[in-house]
């Protein structure tokens, strides 16, 4: 039952990651005292397998194997989970220095380890000049990344981001992310508080990020204007 509790809630089985073979299972059971008595391995190992040896309840060979191969099924699983886990992986990305700063931080951001908020200037498909504050990990979280690590979308601010503007129409619109809270109409300007440790991240170019956090202008021919404000996290006690 104690194994069973332990299985459940670690997601490993202990026997399975514990011995190779089941012979390597029976060889645990059997005593110093066994061996001495019987002298022979195999039949010690018989005797555990049938039940007269061995602490506590003996598990079939059959639930041995299976309990195996249910082990190296979750192994696969998730060696194969944290492979495709990172949208920029295996892309080639030479050539593109935000793409590569973003994939840069991708783990940290999808690990909770950091926050990110990407400022972005240039023109959309219309010829319109945009601009705005795109939250990093909420875009990792709607799974447009994946195309813009491939080259097959443009990372562009847009209405549902942080903060948007378009230039030609005047149209301004900000929006709360699961990691950050706008507060706009400040005599600081436009500020970003993050939602986890509460500190206030500073977008003016004139002032300091603020605390755990750092300002990268990213030199690029692939926007007018890139900017990368990065924020470690660190919980409220």
């Amino acid at each position: 039952m104690e194994e069973d509790l332990e299985l459940l809630g670690s997601g490993t089985d202990p026997i399975a990651e514990q011995f190779e073979t089941y012979e390597d299972y029976l060889d645990k059971q059997i005593t110093p005292t066994d061996l001495f008595y019987l002298e022979d391995v195999a039949l010690a190992r018989q005797l555990v397998e049938l039940g007269y040896h061995g602490n506590g309840e003996i598990i079939r060979r059959e639930e041995f194997e299976e309990r195996k191969k249910a082990a190296e099924d979750l192994r696969l699983a998730r060696l194969n989970k944290k492979s495709k886990r990172l949208a920029s992986a295996g892309k080639a990305l030479e050539g593109f220095p935000l793409l590569q700063a973003l994939a840069q931080r991708e783990e940290a951001v999808r690990n909770g380890k950091l926050t990110t908020i990407v400022f972005i200037r240039d023109k959309n498909a219309r010829g319109q000049e945009v601009s705005g504050y795109i939250d990093y990990g909420h875009r990792l979280k709607q799974d447009t990344m994946e195309a813009v690590f491939a080259c097959k979308r443009r990372l562009l601010p847009n209405p549902q981001d942080l903060s948007f503007y378009n230039w030609d129409t005047q149209t301004s619109t900000s929006n709360p992310t699961v990691n950050f809270q706008v507060i706009a109409d400040n005599e600081a300007g436009l500020l970003f508080k993050n939602k986890r440790d509460r500190k206030v991240i500073n977008v003016d170019p004139k002032a300091k990020p603020g605390d755990n956090s750092t300002r990268t202008e990213l030199e690029t021919d692939e926007y007018l204007q890139v900017v990368i404000y990065d924020h470690v996290t660190r919980r409220r006690s």
